[in-house]
């Protein structure tokens, strides 16, 4: 796995959200959050890769469509955003095959239906399980979520450790 394109991708998320730090602490929980997930679910060397690449840039979308729209709703940050993660996956010489797939992650990752991919499950994973808590989600709604949504058994019990006593 390329380390280095992950860090370097990082730092030019950060660098793209600079002076807000409320969206870069989100995109490094979800980061870290898919790259367990990952481990845990013993995701191949290049489906890791892929996976942490998309959950770097999932809300690359939100800035265009709050200036454009004057919202950030998930539809709005899924249709402007692979734009912005194409160009900035072309300055760090991904091969367009990887391009490709994490543009149509960071175009679905408000999408939950016809999931197709280990890789667009634990993007969906990572990011509720932070926006469970930067949202403040009540049980109910978090216990639902875990139940519709989520598939995979370390997504699941990260949920059930963050989130709930028993």
């Amino acid at each position: 796995m390329d380390i280095e394109k992950i860090d370097l991708l990082e730092q030019k998320m950060i660098l793209f959200h600079q002076h807000d730090p409320i969206r870069i602490m989100h995109l490094v929980k979800v980061h870290g959050f898919a790259q367990m997930i990952g481990r845990i679910e013993h995701l191949d060397e290049h489906t890791q890769f892929i996976t942490e690449c998309a959950a770097l840039v999932h809300d690359i979308g939100i800035r265009p469509a709050e200036e454009k729209f004057g919202s950030s709703n998930g539809k709005l940050q899924e249709q402007e955003g692979p734009a912005y993660a194409r160009k900035m996956l072309k300055e760090l010489c991904f091969s367009e095959a990887d391009i490709s797939r994490i543009c149509y992650l960071v175009g679905h990752h408000h999408t939950y239906s016809n999931i197709d991919g280990i890789d667009y499950q634990i993007l969906v994973e990572a990011d509720f399980l932070v926006n469970f808590y930067e949202d403040h989600m009540d049980q109910h709604t978090i216990q639902t979520v875990l139940q519709k949504i989520f598939q995979t058994n370390a997504g699941k019990k990260l949920c059930r450790l963050c989130y709930f006593k028993n």
